[in-house]
């Protein structure tokens, strides 16, 4: 009996143990398939991870009345905004019976206001962020003094209507059929501005990486020149009324009124259509190979003191500017461990060119080197002749943008070895020279320093001009050399 009674405690002990096992390995094949399933998910997050939504536009608490307009930049999207949220402390929009239309009343309104930059055609761009609301709007031109109580009085008229009324009916069929959205407006994923055949040629014949555009919000409500309604009221249901032709220095009114309670904001932009050269403007790392964002400004010049800013983004990625003709424009780009851009130009210099405008970025980093080929001396002489002002105008507005910035100046000349050391004080007085002329320009000498061809340069120059093979001479004139930069 004591037998049986051990080799039974033996076969439990046993059992217990086998259990015990049993229940640790699937203990750590479930911990497994978690560890493997979180880092699956873990991957899959990380690929579908989207861009941060742009940022929303608090509109000012008192932008529903007329006194209080927000003022808008011509070309630029003003928006996403919070929702209008009623008509404000003054009612300035009433219908009444000799002017039916207009607005009834304001519901959630909002007013903007905007000068006119050039003679055009006046275009509005308008996307809800929810296709459920019912925007409507006027345009007024300013009137002079005590243009607002005109507006209140109905004694101004509004030069541009559209009242017209979301198509409920369709659009309950449509969300019955398809199955309403998030009742935010999307871009369109299969609608993406790219630049033109003429533009992706020249980036791949230039080895540079085809760049696309991100797709923009479209526009649901809004005014453009190539619309057919010159007003629409309260009984259609168009969404576009035709553009008004408009004049230089005219200041213009927009309001916009929400019908919809408790209904969503939107994107604004208001622009003149004109004949003009839009390219797409591109900065691009040479050394790096890439895109680069830049801090951006370019400036409109109408008139001798007369500047208007039509691009001022920090972080510039690249993107369509519209160059109207006849006017002149200012480019200014910077950023950290690059030479600043300056460039001053006429936008009747770009419409031969392409639809693709790439600016190079070059490194202020040691060893850069930059070769100058377009510059021209007296035979035989140190002295500079033709238009080299304006070859080394481009290299001074980058050095007196980074005075931290020092360079040597190295020169060449063409030799056939007669005689080597005359050749090598030649390409020695011609760099001097040319350093005279930075330093003339307000350059600080103690940046600058000077070198010439060494023998042995002027050697192989010489060998290669008389072989067939090696080409001839350099067509390179002199070559600018970043040396270093000062510990500021």
């Amino acid at each position: 009996m004591k037998t049986a009674k051990n080799i039974f405690v033996g076969l439990m002990v046993c059992a217990m143990v086998f259990a015990s096992a049993e229940v640790q390995a699937q203990n750590n094949k479930k911990n497994t398939a978690k560890a493997k399933t979180t880092a699956t998910t873990s991957k899959k997050t990380k690929k579908t991870s989207t861009p941060e939504p742009p940022r929303v536009v608090t509109l000012p608490s008192n932008s529903n009345d007329c006194l209080f307009a927000i003022p808008l930049e011509m070309d630029k999207p003003y928006g996403p905004t919070t929702a209008p949220d009623g008509a404000g402390r003054i009612q300035e929009v009433v219908a009444d019976k000799a002017h039916p239309d207009i607005f009834e009343r304001e519901h959630n309104s909002v007013w903007y206001k905007f000068t006119v930059p050039y003679n055009g055609e006046l275009e509005i761009s308008i996307a809800q962020l929810s296709e459920w609301d019912d925007y409507d709007f006027l345009v007024y031109r300013n009137t002079g003094s005590y243009f607002s109580n005109q507006v209140m009085l109905n004694k101004v008229t509004p030069v541009a209507v559209n009242l017209a009324g979301i198509d409920s009916a369709a659009m309950f069929n449509a969300v019955m059929k398809g199955g309403r959205n998030d009742g935010k407006a999307k871009a369109d994923p299969k609608r993406k501005s790219t630049p033109t055949q003429n533009g992706n040629r020249k980036a791949q014949a230039d080895n540079k990486p085809a760049f696309e555009l991100t797709p923009e919000a479209k526009p649901t409500i809004g005014m453009f020149h190539d619309a057919t309604d010159r007003m629409l009221t309260k009984s259609q249901n168009g969404k576009f009324i035709k553009s008004i032709p408009v004049r230089k220095g005219e200041e213009y009114y927009i309001v916009l009124d929400n019908c919809t309670t408790n209904g969503q904001g939107h994107i604004i932009t208001v622009s003149v259509h004109v004949d003009a050269y839009e390219p797409l403007v591109l900065f691009y790392d040479r050394k790096g190979r890439k895109y680069v964002d830049v801090d951006l400004m370019i400036l409109e010049r109408s008139g001798k003191d007369t500047e208007r800013p039509i691009v001022r983004d920090e972080h510039y990625r690249g993107g369509k500017v519209k160059f109207v003709p006849d006017f002149g424009y200012l480019l200014y780009a910077k950023r950290d461990g690059f030479f600043s851009i300056y460039r001053e130009f006429n936008s009747r210099d770009l419409m031969m060119r392409d639809t693709v405008m790439v600016f190079e970025m070059e490194r202020t980093e040691r060893g850069s080197t930059f070769q100058i080929k377009n510059l021209d001396f007296e035979a035989g002489e140190a002295t500079l002749i033709g238009n080299y002002d304006s070859v080394l105008m481009d290299y001074l507005m980058m050095f007196r943008n980074h005075p931290d910035v020092n360079f040597l100046v190295k020169s060449y000349v063409q030799s056939y070895g007669v005689d080597i050391e005359a050749d090598m004080l030649l390409s020695l007085e011609r760099a001097k020279s040319i350093k005279t002329w930075f330093v003339k320009n307000g350059i600080d000498a103690k940046r600058i320093t000077t070198a010439g061809m060494s023998k042995n340069e002027i050697k192989r120059a010489a060998a290669a001009a008389l072989n067939e093979k090696g080409g001839g001479f350099s067509m390179v004139k002199a070559e600018l050399i970043i040396t270093g930069k000062d510990v500021q």
